[in-house]
C-alpha cells in the first residue's frame, strides 16, 4: 500500500476550494484567504490512515490551465468542488470538469463536494439532490467514487471530505463494485472465493466458527466473541436465508457479507481482507507477495525445509476428497484452481513423478515433484505456496534457513554442487543427475523405471531434455534424485559450466548389446570437461546377448583407469536394477567416491593385498638369503676339504 497521497482540488472560481483547506488546516473558518493556498502536507500520524497527504488547490484562470494540467496529472485523487448554492458550478461539474478528466486521459478517483451547504434553499433537501441530481452523474461516470456535502463555515464534514479522498486512493471501490449494477465486480468474487477456500480448512464448503475466527484473526488481528460470531450470521441471515447453515458461514453468505461491507461505505474492510491474502490493487496477486525477496548466494541452491513438506502434506490431504492417498485429475484440477493452472504440464506430468496404478499422483509423487520443482526453480515453489496459502505473512514467514531466515520457513539452503564436490560430505535432501548416453542406449527406460512406471517396448527417441523425480532410501533417510535425461544430440548442457556446476550426479548409460554404445561415452568425456563431475556407468539391457564394446578400452577397465567401480549392468525389461539408483544416492552423498579429477589426484595408496603381497616378498627374499648364504658356505668347505693336497692355497691375511 502506498506511503502518500496527492488531493488535487478543481473547481469554478468562489465555490470555496481554498476555504476549505485552509478551515482544514486551521479549523476554523477564514473569511477572507488568497485566491489559491499553497501546497499543504499533513504528516502520516495525524492522519486516519497513517499516509503522508499532499493537499494541492488550483486555479480555474485560463491563464493557469498549464499548471492545472500538471498538477492532475500528479494526483492520486480528484475533488471536483461546486457550491450548492451556486446552480452553474454544479452544471459545469458535467458539463466542463469531469469531460475535461478524460480529455486529458486521466483515469483516477473523484470525489464530489458540495460546499456552503449551509447556504442552501431551506425547501431542498439533501436526499432529493442525490437522487434527482447527483446519482444519474455517477452513474455515468463510474470515476466517481463518493459525493460529499460540507461546510467550511460551519466546519461540517471538512475532515471527512479528506479522508473519503484518502479512502478513494487506498481503498478504492471501483475495482470492487459495479454501482450500476449494484453487484461486486468478477474480479473481487473470485478473489473472494479463493480466499474462502483458503480459509476453509476442512474442505467442507462451510466456514465454522472456529475457522471464521481465524478469519478474523488472520486479517484483523482480533478473534471474535460467541455472541459478535452469531451476530455476524444473524446479518447475512436477515437478507441471505441460504448464506448460513447449521455448521456456518458458506460461501453465498461469505460473499454477500462483503457486499454489505461495499455498500454500507466500508470498502476498506473488504480491502483489509483482500491486501491480507496478497491482492493488489488491480485484483491480482502482488510481485512481492508472490515472490518475496531474499538473496541466495550463486553458490547456494534450495529446496523445501521440514516446514515445506509439511504443508505440501497438508495440502494433499485436505483436497484428497475420496481419502484414497492419491490426487485423481479432478482433485489435482481443485487445488490448482487456487492458481493459474498445474505448472508441470511441460514436463508430461504426471508421468514424471510416481502414480499409482490408475495413473494418480501419490503423496510419495506430489512432494517429490515439489522437491523436483524448488530444486530447479525456487521461485515458483514460492508463488505456489502463495497461491496455496502458506500461513503467515508471504514475506516474512518464507525465508532460507539456517544463517538465511527463521525455523518456520518453507525452504532452505544449502552448498551447490560444485562446493560440495570441494568440501566433501554434506548433508541435503535433492540432488540432480544429468542422464546421458547414446541414441537407443535406454535412458528414457531407466528413468521411467525410476518412477516406478511399466517397461514399455515402443522407442521413441528423446527430442528433448525430459526430468523425473522420486525418492530413494539411504540408509534410513530419505533422498530425493531427479534425473534429467538429455538426448544425443542436446549436449548444450555438457558445454554450460554453469549447468555443469549444479549437477550432482552424471549417470552415463550405454546398451550392453550394442558394440558402439560405450564409444559414445568415451567420446563424450574426450570432448567435454567432465571430471570434475561424480559419475556412474550404467549398462543396460543385460537381458541380450553380451557384445564386445568397441573402442580403446573395455567398459571394466575404462573405469579402473579413472578409478571408478565397474559399470552396474541393469535389464529394466525384466526388473533387474541392482539397486542401481540406491548407488546413485550413495554417490551424491559422497562425491569424491565418484569423481575422477579428485581420485586421480590423490597419491598412491597401496591395497590390504598389496601390503600382504610385499611383506610375503619381503619375507621370501630373507628366506632366500639366508638359504643362499649356508649354501654357498657348505660349497665353500666342502670345496676346501675335498680339494687336492698338491693344490695351491691361499694365505690368510693375518699370515701376510
Amino acid at each position: 500500500m502506498r506511503d502518500d497521497i496527492r488531493i488535487v482540488l478543481v473547481g469554478d472560481g468562489g465555490v470555496g476550494k481554498s476555504t476549505l483547506v485552509t478551515a482544514l488546516i486551521k479549523e476554523t473558518f477564514v473569511v477572507n484567504v488568497q485566491a489559491v493556498v499553497p501546497e499543504v502536507t499533513i504528516p502520516p500520524e495525524v492522519t486516519p490512515e497513517n499516509v503522508t497527504t499532499h493537499i494541492i488547490d488550483t486555479s480555474s484562470k485560463g491563464d493557469d490551465q498549464e499548471i492545472l494540467e500538471t498538477e492532475l496529472r500528479k494526483a492520486n485523487v480528484v475533488c471536483i468542488v461546486y457550491a450548492v448554492d451556486d446552480r452553474a458550478s454544479f452544471q459545469r461539474v458535467h458539463e466542463h470538469w469531469l469531460p475535461l478528466l478524460r480529455q486529458q486521459g486521466i483515469n483516477l478517483p473523484v470525489i464530489l463536494v458540495g460546499n456552503k451547504v449551509d447556504m442552501r434553499d431551506e425547501d431542498i433537501t439533501h436526499v432529493t439532490v442525490l437522487e434527482e441530481e447527483v446519482v444519474p452523474i455517477m452513474n455515468e461516470y463510474r470515476e466517481i467514487e463518493i459525493c460529499v456535502e460540507c461546510s467550511a463555515k460551519a466546519l461540517l464534514n471538512v475532515s471527512e471530505l479528506f479522508y473519503f479522498a484518502q479512502k478513494a486512493v487506498l481503498h478504492p471501490t471501483r475495482p470492487l463494485y459495479d454501482a450500476r449494477d449494484h453487484a461486486m465486480k468478477q474480479k473481487c468474487t473470485e478473489a473472494l472465493v479463493r480466499i474462502f477456500r483458503l480459509c476453509d480448512m476442512d474442505s467442507d464448503g462451510i466456514l465454522s466458527d472456529a475457522e471464521l475466527n481465524e478469519f478474523q484473526r488472520k486479517c484483523f488481528n482480533t478473534p471474535l466473541q460467541q455472541r459478535e460470531l452469531e451476530g455476524v450470521k444473524d446479518i447475512v441471515k436477515a437478507s441471505r436465508p441460504d448464506g448460513v447453515t447449521d455448521g456456518g458461514l458458506n460461501i453465498e453468505g461469505f460473499l454477500y457479507l462483503h457486499l454489505l461491507f461495499i455498500q454500507r461505505g466500508r470498502v476498506e474492510t473488504t480491502w483489509m481482507v483482500l491486501r491480507r491474502f496478497g491482492y493488489g490493487d488491480d485484483l491480482s496477486l502482488r510481485e512481492d507477495y508472490l515472490c518475496p525477496e531474499f538473496d541466495v548466494p550463486s553458490d547456494c541452491c534450495v529446496e523445501l525445509s521440514p516446514g515445506g513438506y509439511a504443508f505440501f502434506t497438508e495440502i494433499f490431504k485436505r483436497y484428497d476428497a475420496d481419502g484414497d492417498s492419491a490426487f485423481s485429475p479432478e482433485e489435482l484440477d481443485s487445488i490448482f484452481e487456487l492458481s493459474p493452472g498445474i505448472p508441470w504440464k511441460r514436463g508430461k506430468f504426471p508421468e514424471s513423478t510416481v502414480t499409482n496404478a490408475a495413473g494418480c499422483v501419490t503423496l510419495e509423487g506430489w512432494l517429490a515433484q515439489w522437491s523436483m520443482t524448488t530444486l530447479l526453480d525456487y521461485k515458483q515453489t514460492l508463488a505456489y505456496l502463495a497461491y496455496f496459502g502458506f500461513p503467515g505473512d508471504i514475506r516474512d514467514g518464507i525465508r532460507l534457513v539456517g544463517r538465511y531466515g527463521g525455523s518456520g520457513s518453507a525452504l532452505s539452503a544449502s552448498s551447490s554442487a560444485l562446493r560440495r564436490r570441494k568440501r566433501g560430505k554434506l548433508q541435503r535432501n535433492v540432488f540432480l543427475c544429468y542422464v546421458v548416453g547414446a541414441a537407443g542406449s535406454g535412458k528414457t527406460s531407466l528413468i521411467r523405471a525410476f518412477a516406478k512406471k511399466s517397461f514399455s517396448d515402443d522407442y521413441a527417441p528423446t527430442a528433448r531434455s525430459t526430468t523425473t523425480v522420486n525418492s530413494v532410501d539411504v540408509k534410513g533417510s530419505e533422498k530425493y534424485l531427479v534425473m534429467q535425461e538429455f538426448g544425443p544430440y542436446d549436449t548444450s548442457v555438457l558445454q554450460s559450466r554453469r549447468q555443469l556446476e549444479c549437477c550432482d550426479l552424471l549417470v552415463m548409460v550405454y546398451d550392453s548389446s550394442d558394440p558402439n554404445s560405450f564409444a559414445y561415452l568415451t567420446n563424450l568425456r574426450k570432448n567435454y570437461s567432465l571430471d570434475n563431475l561424480p559419475v556412474i556407468f550404467v549398462a543396460t539391457k543385460s537381458d541380450l546377448d553380451y557384445v564386445e564394446q568397441r573402442g580403446e578400452q573395455p567398459p571394466d577397465i575404462y573405469c579402473r583407469e579413472l578409478k571408478l567401480t565397474a559399470p552396474v549392468y541393469v535389464s529394466v525389461k525384466n526388473g533387474q536394477i541392482a539397486s542401481v539408483f540406491q548407488r546413485m544416492a550413495a554417490i551424491t552423498r559422497s562425491p569424491q567416491s565418484a569423481t575422477p579429477a579428485l581420485l586421480l589426484s590423490r597419491p598412491q595408496a597401496w591395497s590390504a593385498a598389496q601390503i600382504v603381497g610385499v611383506t610375503a616378498l619381503a619375507g621370501l627374499g630373507l628366506v632366500s638369503t639366508f638359504v643362499a648364504y649356508h649354501a654357498i658356505k657348505y660349497w665353500w668347505t666342502s670345496a676346501v676339504h675335498s680339494r687336492p693336497h698338491s693344490a695351491p692355497t691361499i694365505p690368510r691375511r693375518r699370515e701376510l
